[in-house]
């Protein structure tokens, strides 16, 4: 069993900064992942990163948002600059294995779940 705990969601304005946070407890996985999901709409893959420290993001957040772990500390953050407000919305941290030895952005192969942070972005 893995557990998941998210932090450092909030309220910014459009171009602000944000850094979440993502405690594991329980055995480790190969991948950990950000999701999220807005208002009214289907859960979404925003950035992935393998254990080894390979990454994919999803278009949308390319060149804005860093994902980052720091294995001594089970810990996963995604570092969310350049905030717009489509950006907002319930981010989630999820783990999971990998395949092909490749972690992906769908929420359906991730099998643990945090309880997730909101974050949202005014204009």
């Amino acid at each position: 069993q893995v557990h998941l705990v998210e932090s450092g969601g909030g309220s910014v304005q459009s171009g602000g900064s944000l850094r979440l946070s993502c405690k594991a407890s329980g055995y480790s996985v190969y991948c950990m992942g950000w999701f999220r999901q807005a208002s009214g709409k289907e859960r979404e893959g925003v950035a992935v990163i393998d254990r080894d420290g390979g990454s994919a993001y999803a278009e949308s957040v390319k060149g804005r948002f860093t994902i980052s772990q720091d294995n001594a500390k089970n810990t996963g953050y995604l570092q969310m600059n350049s905030l717009k407000p489509e950006d907002s919305g319930m981010y989630y941290c999820a783990a999971g294995p990998s395949y092909g030895s490749r972690c992906y952005l769908g929420p359906t192969l991730y099998k643990y779940w945090g309880q997730g942070t909101q974050v949202t972005v005014s204009s």
